[in-house]
């Protein structure tokens, strides 16, 4: 039985959708907050280990002094990809990624917030993960739920695979197994009812677009951890 581990960083940002991915034939999920005090694996215990999944949270990557936890977490990132473990890191997440990769990550000047597409790059258009879901009629954009202000630069050698208007990097891959997603595709039904109260009060997921979300992210989500699997 190999063992999923999902970071954790928030109650109301649980894994959803990526819960039921995650737990497959084989294969087990942990969670672990890092934000309680729950210890993260050292590198020695990630050969063990199927994959690292780093969700999303309100704090920012730079925020140190407020959680230091966020710097053992990227060394964490760090440990994983060096060790070439499958990594994948969700809104703070990738943001964690892209920095624990070199890259630098800022401030957008307005949020992004609420249901919306990213639009794929010729690239993630190619992506095993992202890009066979969209051929054909379905054109190049992703239903997804946008909840950021902050953002990154590309790291080196990464593969850039989506953007929107606003916030051009979305999503990249770093090698054959990290993949950083700014954006969600792990809202389902429960996930969204426990973002309404943190979510600002002009922003309403409709039913509709959850829905639209949760089939995707199935999709895109299990085709992730169906290749992480053979590359491992």
């Amino acid at each position: 039985m190999r063992r999923w581990l999902v970071v954790q960083h928030v109650d109301h940002e649980d894994p959803g959708v990526l819960g039921e991915v995650l737990v497959a034939p084989g294969h087990d999920m942990e969670i672990v907050r890092p934000d309680r005090g729950e210890p993260l694996p050292n590198r020695d215990e990630l050969g063990n280990l199927a994959g690292v999944v780093v969700l999303g949270g309100p704090m920012g990557v730079h925020d140190d002094e407020l959680h230091p936890w966020l710097a053992d977490e990227r060394r964490l990132i760090t440990d994983a990809t060096d060790l070439a473990r499958p990594v994948l890191g969700v809104c703070l997440g990738a943001q964690q990624l892209a920095r624990a990769l070199g890259a630098e990550v800022t401030t957008g000047t307005e949020p992004e917030v609420g249901a919306g597409v990213v639009e794929l790059t010729s690239a993630g258009r190619k992506d095993p993960v992202l890009g066979p879901e969209y051929d054909g009629l379905r054109g190049t954009v992703l239903p997804c739920v946008h909840w950021h202000q902050d953002t990154f630069s590309l790291p080196d050698g990464a593969v850039h695979l989506a953007a929107t208007r606003a916030f051009p990097h979305q999503a990249f891959r770093w090698g054959d197994r990290a993949y950083g997603f700014q954006f969600h595709l792990e809202v389902d039904e429960a996930l969204a009812r426990k973002w309404e109260s943190e979510l600002p009060l002009d922003v309403v997921l409709d039913p509709s677009s959850v829905r639209q979300v949760t089939t995707t992210g199935r999709r895109v989500l299990a085709r992730w951890r169906d290749r992480m699997t053979v590359l491992a």
